[in-house]
């Protein structure tokens, strides 16, 4: 078996989880994987990540051609600004989960950090989370505010939209994201209610630990 074999199968097998387990709905959200030539592989447009053919994928060239497959999803301009932004970026998600989008509708969150360090494993997975203002889905404008933050977090927040997180490889990708929804939904359980966080030393004790 190939590495793209293994690849095709693996983003076909995490949509499935995904959408198992409520984190996506019909055709929302998408993956992609980088190819060891600099191309990739992306989840087609209109596709339920629950039923994704490892043979329909979208493969994507290092140039930004689509080669082979189908259609690959409208916000692929959301995977490559990922990729281009960050070096060690192997792999990204995008997910229309319920809470993280919840948390992006909410009036008055932090625009620069929308979800305070709750947990150890939120600071260690996720970091810091910024809000990107609201622009239409596929609407390359979104690619351009997503460009000005990606150098610094891989991990945003679309407002009225949802999180998109890339990763080191498509595990760690779809844990910090995993992470983000389970935290957004702590966040709305406990608010109106005191929050004990972690306190800035016990989150710098974390980034310097773990290299966060």
């Amino acid at each position: 078996m190939t590495l793209e074999t293994r690849l095709r199968e693996q983003i076909c097998n995490c949509g499935a989880s995904l959408f198992r387990r409520g984190l996506t709905f019909g055709s929302s959200g998408n993956i992609s994987v980088s190819l060891p030539d600099g191309g990739w592989l992306m989840t087609p447009t209109n596709a339920s990540l629950g039923e994704l053919d490892p043979a329909k994928l979208a493969k994507i060239c290092v140039a930004g051609n689509h080669v082979s497959g189908d259609k690959p999803t409208k916000e692929a301009f959301l995977h490559r600004v990922m990729y281009t932004r960050r070096r060690s970026c192997q792999a990204v998600v995008h997910l229309h989960s319920t809470h993280s989008v919840a948390v992006s509708c909410l009036h008055g969150i932090d625009e620069h950090d929308c979800l305070p360090p709750i947990t150890a494993y939120y600071v260690m997975r996720v970091g810091r989370l910024p809000l990107v203002p609201y622009h239409p889905p596929g609407d390359e404008s979104l690619a351009l505010a997503v460009d000005k933050l990606a150098g610094d977090h891989h991990a945003v927040l679309l407002a009225n939209h949802g999180p998109v997180v890339a990763g080191t490889s498509l595990d760690q990708a779809m844990f910090a994201i995993e992470e983000l929804e389970e935290t957004a939904k702590l966040f709305l359980m406990l608010r109106g209610t005191a929050i004990r966080t972690l306190t800035p030393d016990q989150v710098s004790d974390l980034r310097a630990r773990f290299a966060t």
